[in-house]
């Protein structure tokens, strides 16, 4: 937690009312949030931006497909393009092309599919992108 004075005492009681503990960055030390702040607008820009939540579990839910694309799914340019947490499907280098969705297509991503028929795949590619 950096010391901005929008991080007053009733945002650290909220925060240990969840059982996190928040801990103060250093004062003068501007590159230690730089990787936060830029998830943050990463999150905004991609995600938070083009929804209208209507209460906390919507919010919740949306912030948990995010994150889950952007740690198993999602190249990061500033690793090389490399994805943090690749699954198996993830990363293959052969095979069918497959569009995979979250959040009702607002996060694409695509991964190479074994086994797969073509016209299968361009079926169901049309049916969504037709629309």
């Amino acid at each position: 937690m950096d010391r901005d004075g929008k991080f007053c005492p009733a945002s650290r009681e909220m925060l240990k009312n969840d059982s996190i503990d928040p801990v103060l960055l250093p004062s003068k030390s501007p590159n230690l949030n730089a990787h936060l702040e830029r998830f943050h607008r990463s999150i905004e820009e991609e995600c938070l931006r083009k929804m209208i939540f209507f209460g906390e579990q919507s919010l919740g839910a949306a912030v948990g497909q995010y994150l889950l694309h952007y740690h198993a799914e999602r190249n990061h340019q500033g690793l090389g393009n490399i994805i943090i947490e690749p699954t198996e499907r993830v990363g293959a280098a052969t095979g069918h092309v497959q569009c995979r969705e979250r959040l009702k297509g607002l996060l694409r991503y695509y991964l190479f599919r074994r086994g797969m028929r073509n016209d299968c795949l361009t079926r169901s590619f049309h049916r969504r992108n037709v629309l």
